[in-house]
């Protein structure tokens, strides 16, 4: 994906997701990119806008998406549907699809992301975000607002079992 983009942990990119940092220039004399790519030796060197596309951490984006320069953000744990034409900002946990995309629902309820944001556990290492699986199946494949918090006030130790909670 050409131009600067800042990509958090734990996503899942699909390797035919594209993104246009930048559009043609509609009110030039010429759409072309030799306006832009130094490689038409028109212009010396090439012109890339300045904006850094971020996406966080945890974020699903499916295959064939293409990401226009409307969209510089994509909040955590959102999901972006295969062949979605992404023309603005994500909002984090919400599920988007479509031409251009749009927000079909959120993926968590809000008293879950909440629990999710307060416990950082994109932070985790691999080991103990493996650790945390083997452990914690339960917690990690059917989160609830309660599980997620009881495992951040333990001090989100991958072993927590949450016996007796």
């Amino acid at each position: 994906m050409p131009g600067p983009i800042r990509i958090g942990r734990y996503c899942s990119l699909a390797n035919t997701v594209r993104s246009a940092p930048i559009n043609h220039p509609f009110d030039a004399m010429t759409t072309h990119p030799a306006l832009y790519e130094r490689k038409f030796g028109v212009v010396d060197e090439d012109i890339f806008y300045d904006d850094v596309l971020v996406i966080e951490d945890d974020v699903w984006i499916g295959h064939n998406v293409m990401i226009l320069p409307g969209c510089k953000h994509v909040g955590r744990g959102a999901i972006i549907g295969a062949g979605a034409v992404v023309t603005k900002d994500v909002p984090a946990y919400a599920i988007v699809a479509g031409n251009p995309a749009k927000k079909l629902r959120d993926r968590f309820t809000p008293d879950l992301i909440a629990a999710l944001e307060a416990s950082r556990w994109w932070e985790l290492d691999p080991p103990a975000l493996r650790q945390l699986v083997r452990a914690n199946p339960e917690l990690v494949f059917h989160p609830t607002a309660a599980s997620v918090e009881a495992w951040a006030k333990a001090g989100r130790r991958p072993d927590w079992t949450g016996a007796g909670q």
